[in-house]
């Protein structure tokens, strides 16, 4: 694997090229300029236009998508008909079950879901949860917050808004008392504190990727919860069922991204906790980290912007060192946090933690 196609160059494709780039022969692709120089070259074209796509791709041994989820299967498509590697960030369920189905025949690895949830948590919780001889519960948790929130909502819009409409508006999926369920988004509020700080936890969808079929029949609880600043929830419900603007997800964000564009001072929580037995011990297991923005070769970048494009390339780089299978589906929760932290890019948060 030495010739990868980094697909969208926004705040994180541009920076998911910049990170391969130092490793394999890197070739970015977009309808826009980027906002920053690249260390790449870049091929000017329109994601939308199949027969594009079906010309660039077999060029490549992998292509990574670092497009908004609704454009994400036909890229998994010509990357399958190719048969190379295809990586993606998605939240979204029905786009991971499309790409699935076609994992069943591919000649290369479909690996989507591979930012921070789904992605990164899957692979922490699941590190935890093999340090025990039998589960009780898992609980995962992640915030990318903006770290001096002002006004009653108290976020800013640092990734996709399509991304977190579409996560706030599907069901989530669950493990509860031992049943495999789907539960509505924006629900299920819970208070956290960390280190003296409140936040409020609420249900979203995908943030499991496909853990819950994974889980299934060994532990009571297992859920994923987005954390926020008090107060976000609700004012999300309002906005989405009272007003029922739910059906007008292009207006929604239109909306939220003018009234709360990116800063660039934020944090990303990462919050794991697992319960169950060693032994006869019943014991808790606790994995938490802050991460801040970092610099790379002289450029800021926010911390949902490297830590979203260092764990997929990491687990670019592992699939290309053999660590990790050579075909088929690949599930997070599969990947070995060990190794992850071991390449180069997973090195990012080691280096980075801020507990």
């Amino acid at each position: 694997m030495k010739k990868i196609l980094v697909i969208g160059m926004g705040k994180v494709g541009s920076l998911v090229g910049t990170l391969l780039a130092k490793q394999f022969d890197v070739t970015g692709f977009d309808k826009n300029d980027p906002a920053i120089e690249l260390s790449f070259p870049l091929l000017k074209g329109d994601v939308t236009n199949l027969s594009t796509l079906e010309q660039t791709i077999p060029d490549f041994d992998a292509v990574v998508s670092c497009m908004p989820y609704n454009l994400n299967l036909p890229i998994a498509r010509a990357a399958y008909q190719a048969g190379i590697h295809y990586f993606d960030l998605t939240e979204d369920v029905p786009t991971t079950t499309a790409v699935r189905e076609m994992a069943k025949h591919s000649k290369g690895v479909m690996a989507p879901q591979c930012g921070l949830a789904p992605g990164l948590i899957g692979i922490v919780g699941s590190d935890l949860a093999r340090r025990f001889s039998k589960l009780r519960d898992i609980e995962l948790r992640v915030g990318a917050l903006p770290r001096f929130p002002n006004g009653l909502m108290g976020y800013s819009f640092t990734w996709s808004p399509a991304g977190v409409i579409n996560e706030y508006i599907n069901d989530a999926e669950v493990i509860h008392n031992g049943v495999r369920k789907m539960v509505p988004s924006l629900e299920g509020i819970e208070m956290i504190n960390i280190e003296g700080q409140e936040f409020e936890a609420f249900s979203t969808s995908g943030g499991l990727g496909t853990m819950c079929e994974t889980f299934e029949g060994k532990l009571d609880t297992l859920n994923y919860k987005t954390i926020r600043y008090p107060g976000h929830c609700r004012l999300m419900r309002f906005m989405l069922y009272e007003l029922i603007l739910k059906n007008q997800r292009e207006l929604v964000e239109k909306i939220l991204t003018e009234a709360k564009p990116p800063v660039q001072e934020d944090v990303v929580y990462v919050y794991a906790v697992v319960e169950g037995w060693k032994g006869d011990h019943l014991e808790r297991e606790e994995f938490y980290r802050a991460y801040h923005p970092i610099e790379i070769d002289g450029q800021h970048w926010r911390a949902i912007s490297w830590t979203t494009a260092g764990s997929i390339a990491a687990v670019v780089e592992m699939v290309a060192a053999g660590t990790l299978p050579q075909q088929g589906f690949l599930k997070q929760e599969d990947i070995p946090l060990r190794e992850f932290l071991a390449t180069q890019n997973g090195s990012l948060f080691r280096d980075h933690n801020h507990n």
